[in-house]
């Protein structure tokens, strides 16, 4: 009996919750608007994709709207890509973070929220108030621009 229980035990995975980084506070960019969200999101774009497939990827922040990082959510094809709100949030737990700014970009060019788009930043705004992080700003990004819910009212 005792043998059959250490197995159990031995068999299961070890969860870590760490959060590890190599920038200091003080060199993290403040986000202050959409624009700069943009800038920053640009920045870490690859841009021989942009304009090729769609991604999403999640810009997570602290307290004080200073950036603690970005993650690639999804890669998807020409007209979408597929989005885990639990990946989403997973990343903003396990980094702390006190906001999110998630991103898109339309291949297409088309600064214009689809009826997809403004479903799931309703389905993570819900789930970022149940987790107290909160959605700060939806951005559809292109090479030519970028397309803001907080600014549009949408958020």
């Amino acid at each position: 009996m005792e043998t059959s229980k250490n197995l159990i035990v031995s068999n299961v995975a070890e969860i870590e919750l760490v959060y590890k980084t190599n920038v200091k506070a003080s060199e993290r960019p403040k986000i202050a608007s959409s624009k700069d969200a943009n800038t920053i999101l640009l920045e870490n774009w690859n841009s021989d994709k942009i304009e090729f497939v769609e991604q999403f990827k999640v810009m997570y922040l602290n307290r004080g709207n200073h950036v603690i990082g970005i993650v690639d959510i999804s890669t998807g094809g020409i007209a979408g890509t597929y989005v885990d709100i639990r990946v989403v949030y997973a990343g903003a737990l396990k980094a702390n973070a006190c906001a999110i700014i998630v991103a898109h970009n339309h291949p297409s060019g088309v600064l214009k929220a689809s009826e997809q788009d403004k479903t799931l930043t309703r389905e993570l705004k819900k789930a970022g108030e149940i987790l107290k992080i909160q959605l700060l700003d939806h951005l559809i990004v292109t090479s030519e621009g970028y397309f803001s819910f907080r600014d549009e009212g949408l958020l």
